[in-house]
């Protein structure tokens, strides 16, 4: 059950004529009163020779009688309640007990009390409520409702679990603000896919993700091409700052901004300054642990790879650190998923666009992220976007599968943290964004692991048992489980690539599957494909491989036969 404290309004009768007309495209159907502060209240929905003027008057006495000067502007308070999709049809009956218990859990009329506030319960859908109330109390003086948003959250969950309807998230205060009904209408009207305050927060978190500094934040903010105004001091200090999507204007032709803070807690001026204090000495864990850093591969595709290794370090974080560092590895993936999803191909756009959408959620909770922890997250951010968009082939579409299905973990070590902290709503996003991670995944890694694949089922049979005795004596709990997976082919293959460098085999498949879970994983030989190409370094395009079917355990050719269509190559430093 959903409900939504609107914005406060001067006009009674104006919202009155809303809940009992036809409603946009006509879908309010039988508009009647459930149940009222009197029950004697007159129903315009139900009885010919009622007025909306006469429920209006009703409804603002309290307000009316106050002295002119003495009345609030905005004394119109409203709350609509909804059911979920899957719930059970509610009488009006029971409709009606909902009503009384929000209007009493919010302070607007609190149980036993004779002076409170005037309210209505319109009902013109199956679905759902509006409650309309007036602020001025019997008493003369206004209502206190603090915190009536939470409030009836609070009273929502109570009555989900005491009518049987489908339990939602408990919120915690540090979501951003949702879009009110006339942005989503205005949305709607418009044929927008977002209402302008999701569009600006989405483009306001991209901008935002690895700067280190206001110039490099502001250019970004311009270059997206948003108008941006500066709040400046006598002094000439910046204070904050407010955006407006260009096509977005009021009844006056004027742009409509939105302040950094009205868009999300933090990115508020402050809270992304503090993104930029990085002055702390170097932590462990934030230094590469693994070869995948030897090599400086160019471009898109080694800031994949190296912010493969980045989410690595971080993984191991959340697994023993701090909560303080682990909120702070959590922020840092949220700007990691935002740099993916403005430089990503077109096959993965759309779904990292979403994984980083809805993990916004997860990057605030009331843990405090200790600022400097991230550091390593955001230079990977920023080495992402300042390297520009990928190609959707070749090593830039092979790493960019790496780096989403180490992401793809990170983000789900992210959701059980949360859970454990019994941060639902936080959790529940993480969730969301893994599946869109994992949608993501498949697309990008299709092509490079088919590839595989093929070099995998090519391989000898000496080969295999070779691959399989290294998988047995690394893994002997697992192994059985990976030989039966249909990605076998591809693990064997990449083991042979690692069979021709400097590296051991069953060492690194030690490494790559006692240091982070693989319960979440579709196919642990997929995961442990990309956790050892990484950490042996080897490409991630395996077409650049040479075809290694004759090759030695030590990487040389056997005498008189091919080893494939190019020279072996001295590894890159």
């Amino acid at each position: 059950m959903i409900p939504c404290v609107h914005d406060r309004g001067s006009k009674t009768i104006g919202l009155i004529a809303y809940l009992y007309g036809p409603g946009r495209d006509e879908v309010h159907t039988d508009p009647h009163l459930v149940t009222a502060w009197d029950p004697l209240a007159p129903d315009p929905g139900r009885h010919p020779d009622v007025t909306y003027t006469d429920l209006q008057r009703l409804l603002d006495q309290p307000v009316e009688a106050l002295p002119e000067k003495e009345r609030p502007a905005q004394h119109v308070w409203h709350l609509s309640v909804r059911a979920a999709p899957e719930d059970p049809y509610l009488t009006d009956e029971q409709w009606a007990d909902i009503a009384r218990r929000m209007v009493a859990a919010t302070g607007i009329a609190p149980t036993g009390d004779e002076a409170a506030c005037r309210w209505a319960a319109v009902r013109h859908a199956d679905d759902h409520i509006h409650i309309v109330a007036t602020l001025v109390r019997e008493d003369g003086r206004q209502a206190r409702i603090r915190q009536d948003g939470r409030r009836s959250q609070t009273e929502a969950r109570k009555i989900e679990i005491d009518y049987g309807l489908r339990r939602l998230n408990t919120g915690d205060g540090t979501a951003a603000k949702r879009p009110t009904s006339a942005e989503r209408h205005k949305a709607e009207r418009e044929n927008r896919p977002q209402t302008p305050r999701e569009e600006l927060r989405e483009t306001v978190r991209h901008a935002a993700a690895g700067t280190v500094n206001e110039t490099e934040f502001f250019d970004r903010l311009t270059a997206a091409g948003l108008l941006v105004h500066q709040r400046t001091a006598p002094s000439g200090d910046l204070l904050g700052y407010k955006v407006a999507l260009p096509d977005d204007r009021n009844h006056d032709g004027e742009p409509v901004f939105y302040a950094g803070s009205t868009l999300a807690p933090d990115l508020s001026l402050p809270k992304i300054r503090k993104r930029w204090t990085t002055s702390r000495p170097e932590a462990p864990g934030d230094a590469p642990a693994d070869a995948a850093t030897g090599p400086r591969w160019p471009g898109p595709a080694g800031a994949r790879r190296r912010a493969s290794t980045a989410m690595w370090q971080a993984l191991l974080v959340i697994d023993h650190g701090t909560d303080d560092q682990i909120a702070a590895r959590i922020t840092g993936a949220g700007e990691v998923l935002d740099a993916l999803a403005t430089t990503s191909a077109a096959p993965t756009r759309s779904e990292l666009r979403q994984a980083a959408f809805v993990f916004e959620r997860a990057t605030r909770s009331h843990t405090q992220a200790a600022h400097g922890h991230d550091r390593a997250l955001r230079q990977a951010a920023r080495e992402l976007i300042r390297n520009g968009p990928v190609l959707g082939r070749g090593e830039d579409g092979a790493s960019t599968a790496m780096v989403i299905d180490m992401a793809f973990f990170l983000i789900t070590a992210a959701a059980h943290w949360h859970a454990r902290k019994n941060h639902a709503q936080q959790a529940a996003a993480a969730r969301q964004s893994a599946e869109h991670l994992r949608t993501a995944y498949q697309a990008a890694a299709h092509h490079p692991m088919a590839i595989l694949h093929q070099r995998g089922q090519r391989l000898t049979q000496p080969r295999l048992q070779r691959q399989a005795a290294h998988l047995r004596t690394a893994v002997p709990e697992l192994a059985e489980q990976i030989l039966a997976e249909p990605g076998w082919p591809t693990l064997a293959a990449t083991l042979t690539d690692i069979e021709a460098t400097e590296h051991q085999p069953a060492t690194l498949l030690t490494e790559a599957t006692t240091r982070r879970e693989l319960d979440t994983a579709d196919s642990i030989s997929d995961v442990l494909v990309w956790r050892l190409r990484r950490a042996a370094d080897l490409p991630a395009d395996t077409e650049q491989i040479p075809d290694t079917r004759n090759a030695t355990p030590q990487g040389r050719a056997l005498p008189g036969r091919r080893t494939g269509t190019r020279p072996d190559r001295p590894r890159r430093r």
